[in-house]
Formats: structure tokens, sequence, C-alpha cells
């Protein structure tokens, strides 16, 4: 397939998605449309378009890449989620209605104090800037080598071309244009996948009831472990896991909850979290599936995998072996899934320098308008910026390193959100930054002797240790005056 064709296709999916962001524009480019889509999405269409804006273009090669190592005991996380998104739902979404907050870290602000809500403000911006770039830069990265490579495009004109489609279909209206935007683009998502596994199928010459007997009776369709309680894939571990990961990269991150607070209600909210949080279920499965079915193709057609298994699904599309159909259906999901998680992020990160950290809620709707939309433009230049260090650096594992440490930086978030919501007591707000530092840097540590003493890697354990060690911390720096019920 030619570079044209692809270049054509994306410019194409952009061009749908700049005319819905111009049609909502028209009459919705103000702040309260950028930062909650003026209270008025509708809940089942935000709860589809969430499935897109939670997947990355890591999950579209990393899911089906596991099983081979891992087996489909992913879905024992998945089941976790169920737990997670029962939390936000019922727990963390009547506080945030309740307090009718546009950055939910001001919730912070009045439970513990200023320097709990400034830091919980950097901690999410630290990490939702690089957590997303790395994520933007590997989906970006998969396009160039299998696609604008071969059409000489080099990767900092591919990296802004995206970033600048992004700014340039979000930066009126925001959360109100990205509602609809992630609908057509979990669609697509959803689409390209399925249609992946039917091309898969059909060149292994299976029917539908082929295609489950295959998956069922195959020796890595194995979900569920009870027996090994040093496995990371113990269920136990994964459950949790799954509740607390969710609770953390969700509930408790302004990107993920300003879409869920751009509802009419919260009863509205609850029911878009209750639903997304069903709808991660089947799609993960269907990923897990296509994981099999791509082992099944290989051993059939005597291919030699790749070692890595996040290779496997770009390196069958790209060396023809699938067709051009798969060719096609690849490049168009990866697109959606990179656009649908990324302007997420951007938004989210727009929003809360400007509520958060600008406080531009003391300018006028002009004045503020204008701060936004160049707060929005340089946050897009910092993408870039991130992304083109990656580019310099060249060394996955430094990245993914990167990747794992960021994700430390979310327990002492959800330690914050939970000191204030389990516990009544006040705390010494000024050690509130020491203790989110030192949190981190201990759960290193723990790992660390862990593994060189025991022989034992800690897994997503380390998000609850993380977040247990704030908590402890705040207890110990708390007071006896008691919280304002109001804050409850």
């Amino acid at each position: 397939m030619s570079g044209f064709f692809i270049l054509s296709l994306i410019l194409l999916y952009f061009g749908i998605l700049y005319l819905i962001s111009y049609g909502i524009g028209k009459k919705h480019s103000g702040n309260a449309a950028f930062f909650l889509g003026n209270r008025k999405s509708p809940w089942y269409i935000v709860a589809v378009g969430m499935i897109g804006s939670s997947l990355s273009g890591i999950t579209f090669v990393s899911v089906p890449g596991m099983v081979g190592k891992f087996d489909m005991t992913y879905m024992q996380m998945v089941l976790g989620f169920l737990l997670g998104y029962a939390v936000i739902a019922f727990v963390l979404l009547p506080i945030y209605y309740r307090w009718n907050v546009v950055s939910i870290y001001s919730y912070l602000d009045r439970r513990i104090g200023k320097n709990a809500y400034k830091t919980g403000t950097g901690f999410f911006i630290i990490s939702r800037m690089t957590a997303a770039a790395v994520r933007l830069y590997i989906a970006v990265l998969i396009l160039q080598k299998y696609v604008f490579d071969a059409w000489k495009i080099p990767f900092v004109a591919t990296t802004g071309g995206f970033l600048l489609m992004m700014w340039l279909y979000t930066h009126k209206s925001g959360v109100r244009t990205i509602v609809w935007t992630d609908l057509l683009q979990t669609g697509v998502l959803l689409t390209a996948l399925i249609l992946i596994i039917r091309q898969v199928a059909g060149g292994l010459h299976f029917d539908f009831s082929s295609v489950v007997a295959s998956v069922t009776s195959n020796e890595h369709a194995k979900i569920f472990v009870f027996d090994d309680w040093y496995s990371r894939q113990n269920f136990f571990k994964q459950f949790v896991s799954g509740a607390f990961v969710t609770v953390a990269m969700t509930g408790v991150d302004q990107e993920m909850m300003q879409k869920n607070l751009s509802c009419k209600n919260l009863r509205e909210a609850q029911k878009n979290v209750c639903t997304s949080g069903l709808f991660f279920i089947p799609v993960n499965f269907l990923f897990l599936c296509l994981g099999i079915l791509l082992l099944n193709y290989a051993s059939v057609h005597s291919i030699a995998l790749p070692a890595s298994g996040d290779d496997i699904l770009p390196v069958l599309v790209s060396q023809g072996y699938l067709g051009l159909p798969a060719v096609i259906f690849f490049v168009i999901g990866i697109i959606a899934v990179t656009f649908a998680s990324a302007d997420s992020a951007l938004t989210g990160l727009t929003t809360s320098v400007c509520v958060d950290i600008l406080n531009i809620s003391r300018y006028d709707e002009k004045k503020a308008r204008k701060v936004r939309i160049s707060v929005h433009f340089l946050i897009s230049l910092l993408f870039i910026g991130i992304m083109l260090l990656f580019k310099a650096i060249n060394n996955t594992s430094v990245i993914d390193a990167l990747y794992i440490l960021v994700s430390y930086t979310y327990g002492p978030l959800l330690g914050l959100f939970a000191f204030g919501i389990l516990f009544k007591s006040r705390t010494n707000d000024r050690a509130v930054p020491f203790l989110c530092i030192l949190s981190p840097i201990l759960c290193l540590i723990i790992n660390f002797i862990l593994r060189s003493q025991f022989g034992y890697q800690l897994g997503y354990e380390l998000l609850i240790i993380n977040a247990l060690l704030v908590v402890f911390g705040l207890l110990l720096f708390s007071k006896r005056e008691q919280a304002s019920k109001a804050c409850r």
C-alpha cells in the first residue's frame, strides 16, 4: 500500500473529526463548553466514547501480544476494573458533583489544603503528560515504521502533523467536541478490531463456530490462576490490582473524569461509568481472542514470530501475511485509538493548567478564552518536544522504565483522595509534598529489596503500597481538628 494512500486515509479521517468539531464549535466555543461540555453530554454517548479514550495504540498491539506469554489471564484484571468503576460511580462521583468541581483536584484544597491541591495537580500534570506522550509516541512510531518511512516522511513531520490535527479539532470546544469524536473513534476502533479478527479467521478458513472452538481449545485460553500465590497472574492479585488501577488512573485522573463530569447530572454520570466499565469486558476479550488467532495463524502458515509480543500484529500486517484489507483496518484502528487517547490527554492537561495553576476564573470570559487557547497550543508543542526527546533517546528499555516510574506517581494521588474520603481528621498540609515524593522512592526501595533478597517482583501491588504509604504518612501528621462534614 502506498504512503500516499495511507496519508489520504489519515487526512480523510481527520476531515471527519474536524467537521464534527466545526459544527459543535459554531455554537459552543466558550470555557464552559471546553472544560465541562456545558454539562449537557448524553451519558450513553460518553460511555461508548470512554472505551476509545481509555485504550491506546499500546493496547491495540500489546493485549493480543501478551497471550503467548501470559495466556488470557489479563481478563482477571479486566474483571477487577468493574469493582474500580463501582467505586468511581458511587464514591467519587457524588463528591465531585456535590462540589460542582471543574478540576477534581480542587477537592484536595477544600479537604486537606493548598499544598495538597497543588501537589495533586503537579503529580497529575507530570504523570499524564509523560504517560500520554509515551503512548502517543509508540502509536506514531508504529505508523512511522510501517507506513511513513517508506514515503520518506520524517518523524518530526509525522509528530507535528498529528498534534496539529488534534489541536485544530479540540481547541474550540474541548470536552464538548471530544465526547462526540470519541464516539466515532470508538466505533472505528471496534470495527477495525472485528474486521481484523475476521480477516485472520478467513486466512485460517474458519467460520464463527470454528473461531470459538479454536479459541476455547487453545492452550493459551487459560483465564484464571488460583493456585500460584507467587505468580503475578494470581487471580486475587490481578483482580484487586485492576480495581485499584481503575480508581487511580480514571477516578482521580482529571483527563478521564472530565468527560464524566460533563454529563447532565450525577445519576447520568453514574450510568455512564457503570456502562463503560461493562463494555471493557467484551472489548478486551476480543483483543485476547485476536492474540490466540494470530498464534494459530503463524503456526498453520509456518511464520516465524518476532521475539516481542508487541510486534506480532504489526509484523503480520505490515509484511502482507494477512492481506491488504488487514493493513487498512490496522492503520485505521491505530489512527482511531491514537486520536481518542491523545486528544483527551491534551484537553485534560489544558484544563488542569488553566484551572489549577493559572486560576483563569479570575479573568473575564474573553481573556480566559485567550489564555486557554494559548495553554492548549503550548501543551501541544510540549508533547512534540517530549516525543522528539524519546526519539533521540531511541532506547526502548529507557522509555519503558520511564513509563513505569511515572505509573508510581498515581499512588500518591490515590493516597491523597483516600485519606480525604476515608478519614475525618485534618493533617499537616505542609507535609503533603514531602510525603508524596517520599512514597514512590520507598516503593522503589521495597521492590529492589524483595527482588534482590527474595526473588519476588512486585507488580501492580506497588500502586496499593504507594497509596497506603501516603495515607499512613498523612495519619501520622493528623490533627484532632475534624474535617467539615460538608467536605464528606
